[in-house]
């Protein structure tokens, strides 16, 4: 099973709420939920946010928000690698077979087709 991880941490300093601002019409982090989604290449696409609003925007736009990420994990020194991580260790507990793990950010653009 292939999973596309978007880290969206809810406490941005330099662009407050940054993940969910509108860009083009749409949330930040839809841009990158839509880009996974298009792809055909995930069977679960999954928001790491400590955030509930920004969990809320997610799910609206398709993605899957089944846990919160806990605050060691969500201040500004806390790195992808450990945020990636954590997710991943949350799928394989919950027994989904991963073969591959993608980290798309947030506020990465994907312009329409």
């Amino acid at each position: 099973m292939k999973i596309a991880i978007i880290p969206a941490r809810g406490g941005s300093k330099r662009i407050p709420r940054k993940n969910i601002k509108l860009f083009c019409g749409k949330p930040m982090i839809a841009w990158s939920i839509d880009a996974a989604k298009l792809s055909g290449l995930f069977e679960h696409i999954i928001v790491s946010t400590d955030d509930a609003e920004i969990a809320e925007v997610a799910k609206q736009w398709g993605a899957e928000v089944p846990f919160m990420r806990p605050e060691e994990l969500s201040n500004d020194y806390a790195g992808t690698t450990p945020v990636i991580a954590h997710a991943t260790q949350w799928a394989l507990d919950q027994g989904l077979d991963v073969i591959a793990v993608c980290c798309i950010y947030a506020s990465a653009f994907c312009a329409d087709r």
